[in-house]
């Protein structure tokens, strides 16, 4: 049947996913100031999980994923919260914080290697600086700005400083304040500094004057994995803004692949010239007032077999609800009672006993049978505005023989109204944001071939 997917082909499938390092392309040999300066080409940074260097099941990385998924859903619901409330104890914005992938590089002169989760909701770039009032472990060293050339602070009356939701001047240096939804927080001192991005010495990429916060005060949880975040959202303060880049994709492998991931900025991110017009689907980039640095998407319905489910996933005058596209969440989630319709139409279509263990943390699983040659799973399509986007199995599906289940790789994000676009539905699909168009563009791509 045209709706079904044969469950023998993909019951070896788990969930992998990717980290950060980076491979550039062209090199930055001016050394203007980053606010009046434009990378003219693009450049490549290769991707790893934050799970690759440890000795983990597949089943156990899937697992692992869920953990922080969910943590990260607790941050993004306290976000919708805190835009709604009334409350006038609520001094500054929060932001979602923490993620699944790690990005490579060095800061200073001499350039200091460090790594940060990078965050496509939220656009501050922060790393701990010395000296610390309170600072969490870190895998290398903290940054000492006394021992960098190229450190700068930002004066009060900069556009940068301007730009962040909470900031006070003591001397004529901006000091900024941060605030996560988990209610983790950084504080510290605007700066700019040299940003070295490349994991040999051949590829490395320098970039001068890169806004920053350099946090002396950092609390929390989430951060332990890096030195820091690099905010990739729409605001004036991350790296994409700061670049001038009007473009990044990113391209992620499959779930079952060993093979790094891929982000694309500039040039470089252009959606492949070579692929049919039918094969590329664009839907709009949608604005959230409330939520400016995420990216919100129109999603219309979702098709389970023959089953279409209709969806209102708007953004209502609060701003809350709508639906965000996230590399930093491992699965989708949806809102409760749209997940329930999802799920109902999962259990009237797929001819399997319905686990109710609860032992995978994930909303939906069936007993896997010994022989799969004739089970069957229905197809999914996400409908978003003037793009219908069919999922291979291996986006949705996750089945492990050892475990004896296969699973759903969606869930609830209960009462929040928040919907995410998880990483493992994009898997295999190159994601392109134009932020001058704004439009988000999917691309079948052998990712691991990119």
């Amino acid at each position: 049947m045209a709706s079904l997917y044969s469950l023998s082909s993909f019951i070896s499938v788990t969930l992998t996913l990717v980290v950060l390092f980076v491979h550039p392309a062209f090199s930055v040999s001016s050394r203007r100031a980053l606010e009046h300066q434009t990378v003219q080409t693009g450049f490549r940074i290769t991707l790893d999980h934050v799970d690759s260097a440890k000795n983990l099941t597949k089943f156990q990385r899937v697992q692992r994923g869920i953990k922080r998924g969910q943590h990260r859903l607790q941050k993004l619901s306290a976000m919708a919260l805190a835009a709604t409330s009334d409350n006038s104890e609520v001094e500054a914005p929060v932001h979602a914080g923490s993620g699944e992938f790690l990005m490579n590089m060095a800061i200073g002169s001499p350039p200091e290697a460090f790594s940060a989760i990078i965050d496509t909701g939220s656009d501050l770039i922060w790393t701990q600086c010395k000296p610390c009032k309170q600072c969490y472990d870190q895998p290398t060293p903290i940054f000492d700005p006394k021992k960098s050339s190229s450190f700068s602070k930002i004066s009060c009356k900069s556009k940068l400083c301007e730009a962040l939701s909470s900031s006070t001047c003591q001397a004529d240096a901006c000091q900024y304040f941060y605030q996560y939804g988990d209610y983790s927080t950084t504080e510290g001192v605007m700066a700019t500094e040299t940003f070295t991005f490349g994991d040999s010495d051949d590829n490395k990429v320098s970039i001068p004057k890169i806004g920053f916060g350099c946090g002396s005060d950092n609390e929390g949880d989430g951060f332990s994995q890096g030195a820091g975040l690099v905010g990739l959202g729409r605001g004036p303060l991350s790296l994409v803004s700061q670049l001038k880049q009007p473009k990044f994709s990113y391209c992620l492998t499959s779930i079952d692949n060993s093979k790094t991931s891929t982000l694309l900025l500039g040039s470089q991110a252009s959606v492949n010239s070579t692929q049919s017009s039918e094969a590329i689907k664009t839907t709009p980039l949608i604005r959230n007032p409330s939520q400016p640095s995420f990216y919100y998407l129109s999603l219309e319905g979702i098709s389970v077999g023959e089953t279409r489910v209709p969806i209102d996933t708007k953004i209502e005058e609060d701003g809350s609800g709508g639906l965000i596209i996230d590399c930093g969440t491992t699965i989708s989630y949806l809102s409760g009672n749209v997940f329930s319709k999802i799920k109902k139409a999962f259990i009237s279509q797929t001819k399997l006993d319905v686990d109710d263990s609860g032992a995978t943390g994930l909303d939906l699983c069936f007993a896997l049978p010994s022989d799969t040659s004739e089970v069957e799973i229905p197809k999914l399509v996400f409908h978003f505005k003037g793009a219908d986007l069919d999922l291979p199995a291996e986006n949705y599906i996750v089945a492990d023989s050892s475990s004896g289940v296969l699973c759903l790789a969606m869930g609830s994000s209960g009462t929040s109204g928040m919907s995410i676009f998880g990483n493992i539905q994009q898997q295999n699909f190159l994601v392109t944001h134009d932020l001058e168009k704004e439009t988000l563009s999917f691309v079948p791509t052998q990712c691991d071939q990119l």
